[in-house]
């Protein structure tokens, strides 16, 4: 791997506006969400919608990852997608988010998740990760993917490769019947393969009206999460891989994991609803 200079923080740029006719979230404007108390399987009418929300995410993901260059910010990265999103009549789900300031995350190769967009610079051989939530019709369609920046080295280029396929086996393994805690299992038998740290404490989680449902998708084969899958389950698979430890420290703004090590990570995300025979990706552009 390059052997490039660590993260830093960087400084923020004023919070962004969304139109007043856009609807906001329940939970913005104060310190944490209301706790979800609706089912996890979620009917026809609420599906579609999450396709809407879920369409809309990754468009604004792709926008924005097509700036991705040295020389360029990740604020600038937060820009288009806060653009986008605000354009075609969603609000970002991250901004106001446990008061998150940004309207998307930016994670730079040992920031494992919830990087914040500031005035770092991206250089030639970096990695960054994109998590991009959209909000509208009153539902949340949630992805995020690792682009790489500029000529990667091969160490950090198949960790990426391979934190995607990651993502594709847990897809395929999602089936009604099974148990949660397939999906970690089938991540973690992958990714030892590689000698790959897989991140227990961040993990995938239920999604629908709410941004944070409640359920839990581990992405390590934990015996403790074995909920039923059933269809018409909606909720997120986002496995974080690193190159060494899956333990990691937090920055002092609450809010940006970076590996114990500093050694980098790559994720994956999609946002699914469980059909009768599988799983449907909610958040294809």
């Amino acid at each position: 791997m390059s052997g490039q200079s660590l993260l830093v923080p960087g400084k923020l740029s004023p919070t962004r506006s969304v139109p007043a006719s856009i609807p906001r979230p329940e939970y913005v404007g104060k310190e944490g969400p209301t706790p979800y108390d609706g089912p996890e399987v979620q009917d026809a009418e609420t599906i579609e919608r999450m396709r809407i929300a879920g369409r809309i995410a990754a468009r604004a993901m792709e926008e924005s990852a097509k700036l991705i260059a040295p020389g360029v910010t990740t604020d600038e990265l937060d820009r288009v997608a806060h653009e986008y999103m605000c354009d075609h009549g969603a609000y970002p789900s991250t901004l106001g988010y446990r008061k998150f300031p940004k309207s998307l995350c930016t994670s730079v190769n040992e920031v494992i998740c919830h990087g914040i967009p500031d005035t770092t610079v991206l250089k030639d051989g970096d990695i960054v990760n994109l998590d991009v939530t959209a909000y509208i019709g009153g539902v949340h369609g949630d992805n995020n993917a690792t682009y790489l920046c500029g000529e990667v080295d091969e160490e950090s280029r198949l960790l990426v490769e391979r934190t995607r396929e990651s993502l594709n086996r847990a897809i395929k393994a999602v089936k009604p019947g099974r148990r949660i805690n397939i999906i970690g299992r089938v991540i973690e038998s992958y990714a030892k393969r590689f000698g790959y740290g897989v991140v227990r404490d961040f993990t995938g989680h239920g999604i629908n009206s709410s941004f944070h449902s409640g359920l839990i998708v581990p992405h390590y084969d934990s015996p403790h999460h074995t909920t039923e899958i059933k269809p018409g389950m909606t909720f997120t698979i986002e496995p974080m891989l690193t190159l060494g430890t899956h333990e990691y420290d937090m920055w002092d703004d609450g809010w940006t994991v970076v590996t114990k090590d500093r050694k980098r990570t790559a994720q994956f995300e999609h946002t699914l609803v469980v059909t009768d025979s599988g799983a449907e990706i909610l958040t294809l552009p």
